[in-house]
């Protein structure tokens, strides 16, 4: 789908922008790292967690494609393309892996369509929506995914961007109501209840940014895989699922993370 660029606001905060900051990206204004420094200083350890989120990303996917033969995946909120992308990680175990991601940020919309692009065999597409588009999400996405057939849907830090009143869990429900037997949930979501910083940066973010941002404990974040099968080791803070290093054990990230099958 094609649509008109919305304008930037440079004097607003953007999380994807955020993101890209401590990711060691380009794409951001002042505004961006005054917040992104800000929540450094509250919470020493975000910019490792950030990480340790994109590592658990590239763990679930590949177990996916590798362990359970997934070919199709989601991925809403996709933030600015950074390392092991879903399609990038997907497409080196299965080439032929179909992967379509949503965002609504301007900036990463250009980036994402000169970016993210697939193998031939395979196919990866770009859809510029809201995650509370969910119906337009499904929508778009069926002219890539097959959803007779099993697919991942990837969550990765962005249910935080949705506040309570917006009902997260309700858009989880629709996105899982929309998928086949056999298909995945994965998701990330910053945590309240692990570094007190977190407490203390989160209004002083939330000052300053496009979006409101609400972290949640482990019994809210846990409560989004209702009815789905819990992968082992269940919702635990992202470094401790199944962690391929002593790095990743060792990365001192405040997110809640797990992985959900539909039966």
């Amino acid at each position: 789908m094609t649509q008109s660029p919305r304008p930037l606001n440079t004097q607003v905060a953007h999380i994807a922008r955020v993101y890209d900051y401590w990711l060691g990206g380009k794409d951001n204004f002042a505004i961006d790292r005054q917040v992104a420094d800000m929540m450094k200083e509250d919470s020493p350890e975000v910019v490792e967690g950030v990480l340790g989120n994109r590592a658990f990303l590239a763990r679930t996917v590949r177990h996916l494609a590798s362990e359970h033969g997934v070919r199709q995946f989601l991925d809403i909120g996709t933030g600015l393309p950074a390392a092991n992308n879903t399609h990038e990680v997907a497409q080196s175990v299965a080439p032929q892996s179909r992967v379509v991601y949503a965002d609504n940020d301007p900036i990463v919309l250009s980036h994402a369509r000169a970016l993210l692009t697939g193998t031939v065999s395979g196919a990866t597409a770009y859809l510029d929506a809201d995650l509370r588009d969910t119906k337009q999400i499904l929508r778009e996405a069926a002219t890539t995914l097959d959803f007779s057939r099993p697919v991942a849907v990837m969550l990765i830090a962005v249910l935080h961007c949705i506040p309570d009143e917006d009902d997260p869990a309700g858009i989880v429900q629709q996105l899982v109501n929309a998928l086949a037997p056999g298909s995945f949930l994965v998701l990330s979501h910053p945590a309240i209840d692990i570094h007190r910083g977190v407490r203390k940066a989160a209004p002083r973010m939330n000052q300053l940014m496009q979006t409101r941002l609400t972290f949640r404990s482990h019994e809210q974040v846990a409560s989004y895989f209702d009815g789905l099968e819990l992968l082992d080791p269940g919702v635990v803070r992202v470094p401790d699922w199944r962690p391929a290093a002593e790095a990743d054990r060792a990365n001192p990230a405040a997110v809640w993370g797990g992985v959900g099958r539909k039966v």
